[in-house]
């Protein structure tokens, strides 16, 4: 008896641990988080820091692939020059996955409320940890 109440002891350890959010996890929600906060605010130069700040960053969208932190970050100007294009964004994290010690995947839900018309749509990002600093280095929206 004491053996069998052991190994379930274990195994609901075994069960909450995986669940459990690891440090890199908890730092990539944070960052997106910031990234939220930013978005509300206006500010688009801060939501960008979250990408990778290289010409190697990808971002796919409805008009295709852009390459390019500047790139990316012009197109989200021009898409959204104002407060009330940007609209007051909201999104929901579906899957937190860890792919290896530098790569998370990150599927979610996405929402602009607007005066202009709502829009919403899902994302893919990918992060990489770059010089100690999980980036963005790819991101599908749609």
């Amino acid at each position: 008896m004491r053996i069998v109440s052991l190994f379930l002891i274990a195994a609901l350890f075994n069960i909450s641990s995986s669940f459990a959010q690891t440090s890199d996890e908890i730092t990539i929600r944070n960052a997106m988080n910031e990234q939220l906060e930013a978005w509300n605010k206006g500010d688009i130069n801060r939501f960008m820091t979250t990408y990778w700040q290289s010409d190697s960053l990808m971002f796919i969208g409805k008009s295709g692939v852009t390459y390019g932190w500047k790139e990316t970050k012009e197109n989200y100007i021009q898409s959204y020059p104002d407060t009330a294009a940007m609209g007051k964004l909201d999104f929901k994290i579906i899957e937190v996955k860890r792919l290896s010690v530098l790569y998370f995947h990150v599927v979610g839900r996405w929402h602009l409320t607007r005066s202009i018309g709502d829009l919403s749509g899902h994302f893919t990002l990918l992060f990489k940890k770059v010089k100690n600093k999980w980036v963005i280095v790819s991101d599908h929206s749609s």
